[in-house]
């Protein structure tokens, strides 16, 4: 087009301007410079006023369209409103919905203009139509002009009484449009609010509540009688107007309602490691005489129906949605239901980075207080390398935050990768992430400080550089037992070039001086040969080190003192010349003055260890899900959420004369088809289901209401009429009497295994959207299963024979401690070995009589006279493999009898399951009775804690099992033996040196050490080894537990391999105990 221009250049530069082309584009001379750069605004849109001044509507209706399309592409537009303003009379209506369209975009700029034509608004306020009805308004309320305000008011006055929802829809839009730019019309407003509030249409609710929320949110009655409304509306409106609602509604519930953890519910938050027994027993007393004088908590009936119909929005294919519920549940709901919200949040972390960043943090924020929520989904947190560094952070923290002893060689393990990640900011994290751990789980902070150590000899400086602050941060825990590390840091000094890290080194040679007296004053030596070329933070330290030195050890350094401090003397940074100064007075100084007699205790003094935590330690300042939450400060608008009242409120300003018809139809219809959708008739059908299981199912019905039209579907290939009547029928009777038959052989954990595995089968048909499965062939599958147990269990009972009667009551002059106990003999037959059959040359030490230790579990001057003692017979349990066997010992010292003695409220922790002991009905005046009852500790050394009930009184007793009770022994021959040492290494192995004491040096006092120890079986191996090998599993994982004991003169060396850190670092130390004791 340039190149035209210069052409024509020729004829001259005095010609007229041709007449416009109407493209649209600005049009251009015959004058060489006049390009689109030069000529832009020249008869710009000539065309397009052309076109709208026209008569033709569908020239109108083009050129509308073409403006709306530029201003939706962001370019101005503004020159052409008088042109369009003019068409608003245009009765064409497709050029009037653009028109108003372009009016509400420029209205506000253009006011003026707009003033002209306010009485056609007005007239379009009373159009049949309900868009244009609409559209005036949405244009009236956007011209900013205070003059306007009461026209403004008498439209929204008449809008709100329109028959269309649309209209009142637009009208709540406009309310605080109307606030915002006149203030005093507040009253007026409120009036208006207080109608639409009563609207019972969906698309009308979140918008009044929108207006609500900007005009007057603290006229909390105005809420009151459409309460119960809006929670049965919820469901039903649009997706922000959800938002809004369940935002205000938070507020409500937390003015309205009491606390739902107010008795002290949230006993899961409690700190994993504080539970010891002395002072669990002072609280649960404690406890029970506040409960005593506290009436029990009863949920609000309205507080129970917001929770529930919020409920199924956790489906909400919005994650704004799914949010606000979420942190509803979080502030408002009892701290049992609160986990109902983890697998929605989790779905969350599909979508993109900017919605997983929001919910991550979210996330990172409720697992410092409640980490039970998110521990059953800790993969979903293992960082990807295609996640961007932001989220990787959140991630990690996240990891850290859920670690407890249970899963900790897991995440460890996940962390170990992490270490190696190219990007630095990552890795640097994932050390103090290790630092964490290691500072907030005890049994895993040698394990975690060799691994620190070991990365300090990484080729990356970064990771070295972090690797050495951490260590600090963990030796100021436990100095005394670490001299090693101190002094390999010390040599590592010279190597060393990051700042923070130097200095991390040089302060733990001062502070734990005393402990290296060799090394430090070298080590001072060379840094006052470098002095002049530190970093200022590392100059600090070296004068820290050098006044401490001078302290402790006058004589090699105080000359070098005195050089550092002339050195700092006239540095260029004014803090280390301050510093020198101070330092030389304190300890140096001239005249002895009254400081100078204290220095050692002012710098020697010992300094509280650092406190390592989550950065989301205090956001729970700010309610989730909001702007100030993310960025941890207050933003503007933002409002703190009310705390719980004391006492509730009068609960009847929510009652309402007459109820919402539209809302019990649907809850009537929606009942039935839930009911038949979702659950098989085997399920419905069996009447001995635990009362634990129907609870599960309900919650299941609860989650899973978005699938009720498939499960319609899929019910609806046969009539109503039909499945009536095969429920009534005599074949599926009897199917039903056949089922309850065999459950009565089967045990409770294959019980729960197949119904799992119904439950499992049943998800995946409604997926596949496939009809459920039938009665019939479920059952057959049922009674199949029943046979073979009945085989299973025949035999289990006759092993247990040989060890007696488990009935649980016997005579006063009976020995209940030899009744139920097996000797270690019996319980080793039982083992086939039969694939390493110790040889005549092997140093294989048969099985021997182990006294089993007795532990006291209820003191008879506690019980009042009733006393229990426990012990773990390691035996396999009647109940469930995955539990430990414990036999009770219950003996009456008192002068009553004692009667319904049995096992009361459970205190556990997840995954922990307590099986009861049959209740005792008498025990009489100095008798004695033995009882099985059975524990899955979930392979930790957590106390099981309950209650034990007599008819009068109740005691709070808890049962620990030492780490060695919660394995059972595992037959391996030594290859194999040797095979799975191999892959166990590294961080899953702890090793220990003992000095064995002389009684303990013979093979066979080696191996009743360990057995005794740990209920393990020894892997035989050539008699002129002088390594003892033992194999077991844990109960409940069945995590393989390798240890071997090198015996080499009066010492041994033991090795235990397990992936489970703290099972193999606590049975390392109960090792080392009793082969050391004499």
């Amino acid at each position: 087009m340039t190149s035209n221009s210069f052409q024509l250049g020729g004829t001259g530069f005095g010609n007229d301007k041709p007449p416009s082309t109407g493209s649209g584009e600005g049009d251009f001379s015959n004058d060489p410079a006049s390009n689109s750069f030069f000529n832009e605004n020249f008869k710009r849109h000539e065309d397009l006023k052309a076109m709208l001044d026209g008569n033709k509507d569908n020239l109108k209706l083009d050129a509308m369209k073409r403006i709306i399309g530029m201003v939706a592409k962001g370019k101005d537009a503004s020159d052409l409103f008088p042109a369009v303003v003019k068409n608003v009379v245009s009765k064409n209506l497709e050029v009037k919905k653009l028109v108003y369209v372009y009016l509400t975009r420029y209205a506000e700029e253009q006011q003026d203009l707009a003033l002209l034509s306010i009485s056609t608004f007005q007239r379009a306020l009373k159009d049949p139509n309900q868009l244009i009805r609409a559209s005036a308004l949405r244009v009236l309320s956007s011209i900013r002009v205070l003059m306007i305000s009461p026209i403004m008011m008498l439209a929204i006055k008449e809008a709100v009484m329109d028959m269309s929802p649309y209209v009142r829809k637009t009208a709540a839009h406009a309310i605080p449009k109307l606030y915002s730019l006149d203030p005093e019309s507040k009253e007026q407003l409120v009036e208006v609010i207080e109608k639409l509030l009563a609207d019972k249409t969906t698309l009308v609710a979140g918008s009044a509540i929108q207006a609500f929320e900007e005009v007057c949110p603290e006229r909390i009655d105005l809420i009151h009688k459409n309460f119960r409304k809006l929670c049965n509306l919820l469901v039903d409106v649009e997706e922000w107007g959800q938002v809004v609602i369940v935002g205000m509604m938070t507020r409500y519930a937390r003015t309205q309602f009491v606390s739902p953890n107010q008795d002290g519910t949230g006993e899961e938050s409690k700190n994993f490691y504080e539970s010891e027994e002395d002072e669990d027993e002072k609280k649960d007393e404690e406890d029970n005489e506040k409960d005593s004088k506290k009436k029990p908590y009863m949920m609000d009936p309205d507080h129970r129906l917001l929770l529930r119909q919020a409920k199924p929005l956790l489906n909400s294919r919005n994650a704004s949605v799914v949010m606000s519920v979420a942190q509803l549940y979080y502030h408002c709901a009892p701290k049992s239901e609160v986990g109902v919200v983890a697998k929605a949040l989790i779905r969350l972390l599909r979508g993109h980075k900017e919605v997983q960043f929001i919910v991550l943090s979210n996330i990172a924020t409720m697992t410092v207080a409640r980490k039970d929520m998110f521990e059953p989904y800790l993969k979903s947190f293992y960082v990807r390398s295609s996640d961007p560094t932001h989220i990787k952070l959140l991630k990690l923290e996240i990891l850290t935050s859920l670690a407890t002893e249970t899963n900790i060689s897991i995440i460890l393990r996940e962390l170990q990768t992490y270490v190696t990640s190219t990007d630095k900011e990552f890795a640097a994290a994932t050390i103090q992430a290790i630092g964490r751990c290691a500072s907030n789980i005890a049994e895993v902070t040698d394990t975690c400080l060799n691994g620190l150590v070991h990365l300090m000899s990484n080729r990356d400086e970064s990771v070295v550089a972090e690797s050495v602050v951490v260590i600090k941060k963990l030796l100021q825990m436990q100095s005394s037992e670490h001299k090693d590390i101190i002094t390999h840091m010390a040599k590592m000094a010279d190597q060393i070039t990051v700042p923070m890290a130097r200095a991390s080194i040089l302060w733990l040679i001062g502070e734990y001086s005393e402990r290296v007296p060799k090394i430090a004053p070298d080590v001072l030596r060379k840094m006052a040969k470098t002095f002049i070329n530190e970093e200022d933070i590392v100059k600090l330290q070296i004068l820290n080190l050098a006044a401490k030195l001078c302290i402790t050890n006058s004589k090699q350094t105080r000359l070098l003192c005195q050089y550092i401090f002339n050195l700092a003397k006239y540095d260029q940074n004014y803090d280390i010349r301050d510093r020198s100064r101070f330092l030389r007075q304190l300890i140096m100084p001239a005249e002895k003055g009254p400081l100078a007699k204290h220095a050692k205790k002012i710098l020697l003094a010992t300094k509280p260890a650092p406190l390592l935590q989550s950065k989301f330690e205090d956001r729970d300042l700010y309610q989730l899900g909001t702007l100030s939450h993310i960025l941890n400060n207050r933003a503007t608008g933002y409002k703190d959420l009310p705390e719980w009242p004391e006492e509730a409120p009068d609960p009847s300003v929510r009652n309402v004369e007459l109820p919402v018809p539209e809302v019990k139809g649907k809850t009537e219809r929606k009942k039935p088809t839930k009911e038949k959708g979702f659950y098989s008739e085997t399920e419905s059908s069996s009447e001995d289901e635990d009362s634990d299981e129907e609870t599960e199912d309900s919650e299941e019905e609860e989650e899973e209401e978005s699938d009720e039209d498939s499960g319609a579907e899929s019910d609806s290939e046969e009539s109503e009429e039909e499945t009536e009547e095969s429920e009534e029928s005599d074949v599926p009777q009897k199917n039903v009497v056949v089922k309850k038959t065999a459950k009565v052989v089967k045990s409770e954990s294959e019980e729960e295994e197949e119904e799992s595995s119904e439950e499992s089968s049943s998800e995946e048909s409604e997926e596949e959207k496939q009809p459920p499965p039938k009665s019939k062939p479920g059952k057959k599958k049922t009674t199949k299963a029943a046979e073979s147990t009945q085989q299973n269990n025949a035999d289990l009972l006759l092993d247990l024979d040989l060890f007696g009667s488990t009935n649980g009551v016997t005579s006063s002059g009976g020995t209940p401690g030899d009744i139920l106990t097996p000797s270690m003999a019996s319980a080793m037959s039982n083992l086939s070995i039969s694939s390493t059959q110790p040889s005549s040359s092997s140093n294989f030490v048969q099985p021997m009589n182990i006294a089993l230790k007795s532990y006291e579990l209820l003191n008879r001057m506690t019980g009042n006279g009733l006393g229990i003692t426990y012990k773990f017979t390691r035996t396999i349990s009647v109940f469930s493999p995955k539990m430990v066997s414990i036999e009770l010992t219950l003996t009456n010292h008192g002068d009553k009898p004692l009667s319904a003695i049995k096992v009361g409220k459970k205190t556990l922790q997840p995954g922990m399951e307590i099986q009861d002991f049959p209740e005792i009905a008498s025990l009489g005046t100095g008798a004695s009775t033995s009882v099985l009852m059975a524990i899955n500790f979930n392979d930790t050394t957590q106390p099981a804690k309950f209650e034990i009930c007599t008819l009068e009184q109740t005691f709070n007793v808890s049962i620990t099992a030492p780490v060695g009770e919660l394995l059972q022994p595992h037959t391996m021959g030594l290859q194999d033996f040797t095979q799975q040492q191999g892959k166990l290494k590294g961080m899953t192995e702890n090793t220990g040196k003992v000095k064995l004491s002389e009684k303990k040096t013979d093979s066979k006092s080696i191996v009743t050490s360990v057995i005794t120890v740990a209920n393990m079986l020894q892997v035989p191996s050539s008699e002129t080894d002088t390594v003892y090998r033992f194999a077991a599993k844990t109960m409940t994982e069945g995590v393989l537990v390798l240890v071997s004991v090198a015996v080499n003169g009066d010492s041994a060396n033991i090795v235990v391999n397990c992936e489970k850190m703290v099972i193999g670092t606590m049975l390392l130390k109960d090792l080392k105990s009793l082969l050391g004791q004499s």
